[in-house]
């Protein structure tokens, strides 16, 4: 069974750096929840280092920009990885090809912007459908509408082989009260479709390898660090401490709210039916971070 902690506090002097994802945790996508700003900024009082992990399809530097709007001070982190900047490496790479046909919402078309990351990279053009080598997805174009409303477009992706780059593997989150889909989801069911779709954020690995290197780019030495991953997606933060080796919190309170019971901390039955049905088992758990 899964222990359920009282707070991040009472393991966090086992470890020297945190991966934290952002969305569920630190913030609901409409404020910077208190208590998890606290403990990010206690975390860090006692020497360790805080990187913020997400699976935003967006550079960094937007990333702080929007946390900063929504409250989080800048205090309780150290630096930030994005699935976006993981994404755009391997787009300046030529993994979909030079010319692309882009899918998201107009506040994505920032995924373009140049990377420092790639030294030599691809001129990449936007295109029609019609003439892409491959397809750029940072999320649905109408995030409260689901994949399948792109069927016929997908579809003809499909049947002309192109490889779909996912630049958010989420395939939900909550602003607030509303759930939104997310690029994870056009990408599984571009996949259902028979299509072939490419993943860098949680939970695969070139996200992580890009924390290390962010990690090094502050001046923290990654190389033997003791990580805790904490995040509230079974299948993408959990999942991928699994993939790396490293401990994880899973936080309850936030995409599995309903399924363990979370108020202030999960029902203790509730979360070992929903984790005995998982794929991945978190090292701890806890209600909210804090």
């Amino acid at each position: 069974m899964t222990p359920i902690i009282s707070a991040l506090s009472e393991v966090s002097d086992r470890y020297d750096a945190v991966f934290c994802d952002l969305w569920g945790c630190l913030h609901d996508g409409v404020r910077a929840l208190p208590e998890a700003v606290e403990a990010l900024q206690g975390f860090k009082a006692r020497g360790g280092t805080v990187v913020l992990l997400t699976n935003a399809p967006r550079p960094r530097v937007y990333v702080e920009r929007q946390i900063e709007r929504l409250g989080v001070p800048r205090d309780c982190w150290d630096t930030i990885a994005t699935s976006g900047d993981s994404a755009r490496t391997g787009m300046f790479q030529g993994d979909v090809g030079q010319k692309v046909w882009f899918v998201g919402e107009e506040t994505d078309q920032v995924f373009f912007d140049p990377l420092k990351l790639v030294h030599d990279p691809v001129a990449v053009e936007r295109v029609d459908l019609s003439e892409a080598e491959g397809i750029v997805c940072c999320g649905p174009r109408d995030p409260l509408s689901p994949p399948d409303v792109m069927r016929e477009e997908l579809e003809d992706a499909k049947a002309r082989g192109l490889k779909l780059l996912c630049a958010n593997p989420d395939v939900i989150v909550d602003r607030g009260d509303s759930r939104e889909w997310c690029a994870g989801a056009v990408a599984a069911y571009y996949e259902e479709l028979g299509g072939t779709a490419l993943y860098y954020g949680k939970p695969h690995a070139p996200v992580y390898d890009l924390a290390r290197q962010r990690m090094a780019e502050a001046g923290r030495e990654p190389e033997g660090a003791r990580v805790l991953a904490i995040g509230d997606g079974i299948a993408t933060d959990i999942a991928g401490a699994e993939g790396q080796g490293i401990d994880s919190l899973f936080i309850t309170g936030g995409l599995a709210a309903a399924e363990t019971k979370t108020t202030d901390q999960p029902d203790a039955d509730a979360l070992g039916r929903y984790l005995a049905e998982a794929p991945h088992t978190p090292t701890y758990a806890l209600g909210k971070l804090r």
